[in-house]
């Protein structure tokens, strides 16, 4: 098979050694990666073939200059990391597709809407979908009756930053959980917060950042990622998240939930989402999925799929390219127990 050029964003992130592994082990063809990232990390290049800065993806010639290197390296694919990086890659497919290049992204209205969790809810309730209850606020006063509506105090209730990621902007306030408890009773990366606290938060700056307030679900979390083609699940598979730090499973598991498989064909297909993607879902009291919020792009526990028998970042690949797609069997049960690597430069 003919030997490619893959660039790869936010190349210098935690996981990207799985996703190296995915791309450059594929069993079919040689990959030659060229890797991205705001800083000027050179351990980076223990992982890729070659190594770029490159600005924020909102900076004005962060797309300039992602075209120049492109060009430079004759890549074929790109594939993006960061959620932030999508609506301009998207805005730009046309430009890079002058040269040759493929971007591995979907269009801009579904990604519109992926992005954002207040508009993904709201999305799904406007085609009649389950969700728990939920409310937009963009005021720190707004707080009160945000968290009155969604059930508090006779509920925890979860707030989110609609347009981060990486746990970033997310607080569970529990009122069966006191102040002693939070300090005492759970690790520095717990995500509990008081009521209190989080109001008075939110009153320190003029502006908040726009934040959905929903209920609480308190059952266990998992994932299912895919690969869909225009609205159409070509791969899909879930992995239990059973060990978690700042929102990168560190242990998992893969099995199977044929309601949130229907769940995911149904969002899919509603959003004509097309590429990889990651849904994130969670169990409520009576252990039905509920889906939490999706990432338009790869995710970061791609290797356990690989392992399992379903290769999805290099899947999209082939599918990008139109080339015959395999049939996968992935094998249930397989896990996955994330550890720490020392990379170095300068030797």
């Amino acid at each position: 098979m003919k030997d490619l050029t893959v660039l790869v964003t936010a190349a210098g992130n935690q996981y990207m050694l799985g996703f190296v592994d995915c791309l450059k082990n594929n069993g079919e063809r040689n990959i030659r990666l060229v890797g991205a990232d705001m800083n000027n990390d050179p351990t980076i290049l223990e992982m890729m073939d070659a190594m770029y800065q490159v600005p924020s993806a909102t900076a004005p010639d962060y797309i300039d200059r992602i075209f120049e290197i492109c060009q430079k390296e004759n890549v074929d694919i790109i594939m993006p990391i960061m959620s932030a990086e999508l609506p301009a890659l998207v805005q730009n497919k046309e430009r890079f597709a002058q040269i040759g290049t493929l971007v591995s992204v979907s269009d801009l209205e579904s990604i519109h809407i992926a992005n954002n969790k207040y508009r993904l809810y709201q999305f799904m309730k406007d085609n009649g979908m389950r969700m728990p209850r939920f409310m937009r606020i963009d005021k720190a006063d707004q707080l009160k009756e945000a968290f009155r509506y969604v059930g508090y105090p006779e509920s925890p209730v979860c707030v989110k930053a609609t347009e981060l990621s990486g746990s970033r902007g997310i607080r569970i306030v529990d009122p069966s959980k006191s102040r002693f408890d939070i300090l005492f009773g759970e690790k520095p990366n717990s995500f509990y917060i008081t009521y209190e606290e989080l109001n008075t938060i939110l009153h320190e700056k003029p502006e908040i950042p726009e934040l959905l307030v929903m209920e609480a679900l308190p059952g266990a979390e998992f994932s299912i990622d895919l690969v869909a083609d225009h609205g159409k699940i070509l791969y899909m598979q879930a992995r239990q998240s059973n060990s978690i730090t700042a929102s990168i499973p560190m242990e998992a598991t893969l099995f199977h939930d044929e309601e949130a498989y229907a769940i995911a064909t149904e969002v899919v297909a509603k959003l004509g989402l097309d590429g990889n993607a990651d849904l994130d879902f969670k169990y409520d009291k009576d252990g039905r999925p509920v889906l939490m919020e999706m990432n338009p792009r790869v995710a970061a526990t791609m290797r356990i799929f690989k392992e399992g028998g379903m290769n999805l970042p290099y899947l999209r690949i082939k599918q990008l390219l139109g080339e015959e797609l395999p049939k996968c069997e992935v094998k249930l049960g397989v896990k996955m127990k994330r550890r720490y690597a020392e990379m170095f430069c300068g030797k």
